[in-house]
């Protein structure tokens, strides 16, 4: 097979999603609980206004995923502790030739096997996703996560140093294998590499810089890029040396990008420092964009405008972020879409 990962503009056949289980990530009290599962059920609602949405629930948590989300959600019943599908799940590609689905089984380690991180549980994840998909596995030495690249469904990848050659991740990895082993999984020819990403993603519980934070390609050729305007924060000159990077770079069909900038909101920090507020963490669907919106009406209407112009003909959904940011992601993180293959290659 020559396996190749469309672009999230592709048409869908779905978008799965997990549903939150107690522990680190959800929160030590009933007030943390029932915020966290509000808000990733927020987004499985959105969603599910323009696609199917299969959800991946503990059997602890099944009673409540069914009382909380949309009656057209569909569940499915497997162990969870992280519940970060983009990450711990599959990377869903094609084959052009046969029309074949396949997903790729990276090795999740709970980025870089942080001490606090309870993975293990999750990281058969993407082998039962795949199954359930009717997909073929393709597996992967390399430990990597769905938030740590971006595609342009044409050849074009964009990772992260900090990322794919992190010690605690790939400590024997370097560039050339890197790049090796994505155009054998997701048919990358072009890898485009940024020195780092955003501030607060390297805390304790970051994911040490992945991409689809900071960076993504609406279309072949154009990159939408996370904008810290003020110089009161870190990623004011973080965003200025990616911008000087990434205006360098050719794509795939040796294009320069057309860099589109995203303003972050206004707020600056929380009580755990400064943030990593980012439109750019917004999930493409048929018909539509699920916005990250983080309760400032002026930013979050000017970043809707922008995805709505980078997406034409999709309607610009906005659910409030800030919930799933303050466990360490944000509404890309929690979803990882499956590509519609014609119904031949499928029977």
């Amino acid at each position: 097979m020559a396996w190749r990962m469309p672009a999230e503009t592709a048409p869908h056949e779905r978008t799965w999603m997990t549903f939150p289980a107690e522990g680190e990530t959800l929160g030590d009290t009933a007030a943390l609980r029932e915020e966290g599962y509000a808000a990733w059920t927020a987004v499985a609602t959105a969603v599910a206004r323009f696609e199917p949405v299969t959800m991946v629930v503990d059997p602890a948590e099944s009673a409540r995923a069914r009382r909380m989300l949309p009656g057209e959600v569909t569940l499915l019943e497997a162990p969870v502790d992280e519940f970060w599908m983009r990450d711990s799940g599959p990377t869903f590609v094609v084959d052009d030739a046969s029309g074949a689905l396949g997903a790729v089984d990276w090795i999740f380690n709970g980025w870089g096997a942080p001490a606090w991180a309870q993975w293990q549980k999750s990281a058969a994840h993407a082998r039962i996703v795949a199954a359930a998909a009717g997909a073929e596995l393709v597996s992967s030495t390399l430990v990597n996560e769905g938030g740590g690249i971006h595609v342009d469904g044409e050849g074009t990848v964009l990772l992260t140093e900090t990322v794919q050659l992190d010690p605690r991740r790939n400590p024997y990895a370097d560039k050339a294998r890197v790049e090796a082993e994505m155009a054998r999984t997701i048919g990358a020819t072009t890898a485009i590499w940024l020195p780092r990403g955003l501030t607060r993603d390297y805390d304790d519980f970051g994911t040490n810089g992945h991409v689809d934070i900071v960076a993504t390609i609406p279309s072949p050729g154009r990159l939408l890029l996370h904008d810290q305007r003020d110089p009161g924060h870190p990623d004011h000159a973080v965003t200025r040396e990616l911008r000087a990077v990434l205006s360098e770079q050719t794509d795939a069909a040796g294009r320069r990008f057309e860099i589109v900038d995203l303003p972050a909101p206004a707020t600056l920090r929380d009580e755990e420092g400064v943030v990593d507020w980012s439109y750019v963490n917004h999930l493409v669907v048929d018909g539509g964009v699920i916005a990250c919106g983080f309760g400032e009406p002026d930013a979050d209407a000017r970043a809707a405008a922008i995805l709505a112009e980078a997406y034409p003909g999709r309607e610009v959904v906005t659910v409030d972020a800030r919930p799933i940011f303050a466990r360490g992601g944000g509404i890309h993180c929690i979803t990882q879409q499956q590509p519609r293959v014609p119904a031949a290659a499928r029977s």
